[in-house]
């Protein structure tokens, strides 16, 4: 490729950048050196004394696991991308014709930042880097927005992330049941060993749009079965970055992790969530953290539900909507689904595109400051 012809390299990039390469406003927006520390603290890389092949450079990797997070991409498609696409390979600092990470190299970064712990540091670390640059959610109830309403507190779900399904015996399920490892329940096949997953378990999707009969009255809900695992969320109501998250199996209760999602290092005012997470145990745990539950109201068995507390709970809807974006935008955009196996590596993954998620609302907030 001549360099100073009509369509040199530079030409094109320069092309790249004036119909507005979205990778170079993301670069401009997230100081990704920020986390070069905890990525090599995390990596535990040499000094180069020893000799040998030096590494990628840990911030470039990092990147690259964002940019596959974002596009829902395998460790060998990843590979292929990076060579082909000049955006990305500008983005992530490496040189046409000049060596690229492999799918193995990708594979052992990613797990190497799981195995240590990285990944969460990271995610806190950027959480860091927003507080500093002024997205901080307010310390009490009284601040309010242009309109009036209250901007604080935090909101609270869960949805469930699919993956591969697994078809099992009844006795190889009920091994699975009583906590049995793949290796223990396959001793004589590893290798259909390896490729089953004994963290995720099937489960019933009820929900859907509420569909109604000829009279007006409403349908029963569907029942979806579903395999895989849950992502448990906390976004802050007034600019829905994901402060907290956690992930557990598909079949795990949303309400069991009130307390672990909630984030108590501020005075951050209400909580609101649906009707899954209210219980005893979960209210009186909020007031004992000066916490303020907006979380929905069940129906009484047996009874109809108060107008009240039917407005009331219409009100909360409103929003505890705002949730809905954020697994919207994973699951359109991001196309989230679960490739690998295990709890620990399902962790990883939903523990990337909740990073990438907070660095694309980044910079969505920059852009509305700037067009303000």
């Amino acid at each position: 490729m001549n360099p100073n012809g009509l369509f040199g390299l530079s030409d094109h990039l320069a092309l790249l950048s004036k119909h507005g390469d979205p990778l170079e406003v993301l670069d401009a927006t997230v100081d990704f050196e920020y986390f070069r520390d905890w990525l090599v603290d995390g990596l535990g890389y040499w000094n180069g004394t020893k000799g040998g092949r030096p590494p990628f450079d840990p911030v470039s990797m990092f990147k690259a696991l964002i940019l596959q997070a974002q596009h829902n991409l395998s460790d060998a498609r990843m590979e292929f991308m990076i060579r082909d696409r000049l955006s990305w390979m500008r983005f992530l600092g490496f040189d046409l014709g000049g060596p690229t990470p492999d799918e193995n190299t990708i594979r052992l970064f990613r797990n190497k930042l799981t195995e240590t712990g990285t990944l969460q540091r990271v995610m806190k670390a950027f959480d860091w880097q927003l507080k500093k640059k002024g997205y901080i959610p307010p310390l009490s109830d009284c601040t309010q927005s242009p309109a009036g309403q209250r901007m604080s507190g935090q909101i609270v779900d869960a949805s469930l992330v699919p993956a591969p399904k697994q078809r099992n015996t009844d006795e190889e399920k009920a091994a699975i049941k009583a906590g049995k490892t793949a290796d223990e329940i396959w001793p004589d096949e590893p290798n259909k060993a390896a490729q089953k997953d004994t963290n995720a378990p099937w489960t019933l999707k009820v929900g859907g749009k509420v569909r109604f009969r000829p009279d007006g009255t409403p349908l029963p809900m569907i029942a979806i079965p579903t395999f895989g695992y849950k992502s448990h969320i906390a976004i802050d109501r007034r600019y829905g970055f994901i402060r907290s998250f956690a992930v557990t199996s598909a079949a795990h209760g949303d309400g069991r992790m009130l307390c672990q999602v909630v984030t108590t290092d501020n005075a951050s005012g209400d909580v609101w969530a649906d009707s899954a997470y209210r219980s005893k145990a979960n209210e009186a745990w909020l007031s004992g953290k000066i916490l303020r539950s907006q979380i929905h109201r069940r129906k009484p068995k047996g009874k109809p539900m108060s107008e009240a507390t039917s407005r009331a709970n219409g009100k909360k809807s409103s929003i505890r909507a705002h949730v809905e974006h954020v697994f919207a935008h994973q699951k359109n955009r991001y196309g989230l689904f679960i490739r690998t196996i295990g709890l620990a590596r399902a962790e990883a993954k939903l523990t990337l595109a909740n990073i990438a998620y907070n660095m694309d609302r980044l910079v969505f907030h920059e852009r509305r400051a700037a067009a303000g």
